[in-house]
């Protein structure tokens, strides 16, 4: 089976939106592709001085609401976003230091389920963030106490 390319991956999800295939979409989704952790989109913008802000924003959009991208709310309401690596999860967000790190329980997951069960309607979807101090900050918050 021949692999598919960065490019040729947001060609077809494009066209499966309905959206135009422009060379500033594709720079930033090569750029995404390569991409680990949460990142910002000024700190995407900053990497591609020669793409504008609005088509930058855009395409996050775009590919947040496609599903290729998640995207967490950060303690000061700004978004961080993250590949979307097509399993269930929920966010581990560092109030210090705005890492965003992804979380999995099997006993919150069956929680949610119960407590689905229990509210009037269809739930359609649910996002759970927790707020934390991650452990490198809270060495760090130690080791400054130390001294």
């Amino acid at each position: 089976m021949m692999a598919t390319s960065v490019d040729d991956r947001v060609d077809a999800l494009l066209a499966k939106l309905g959206r135009r295939v422009t060379g500033p979409r594709r720079r930033v989704a090569r750029l995404l592709a390569g991409k680990r952790g949460s990142f910002s989109a000024e700190a995407v913008n900053e990497e591609l001085p020669d793409v504008g802000r609005a088509t930058v924003y855009r395409t996050l959009k775009l590919l947040s609401d496609a599903g290729v991208l998640c995207k967490a709310i950060l303690p000061d309401g700004s978004p961080r976003y993250s590949i979307d690596h097509s399993w269930h999860h929920h966010h581990l967000i560092c109030s210090s230091c705005e890492t965003v790190q992804e979380f999995r329980s099997v006993e919150l997951e069956r929680l949610l389920c119960e407590l689905g069960d229990e509210i009037p309607g269809r739930v359609l979807g649910h996002q759970v963030d927790f707020y934390v101090n991650c452990v490198d900050c809270l060495q760090h918050e130690r080791a400054a106490e130390a001294h």
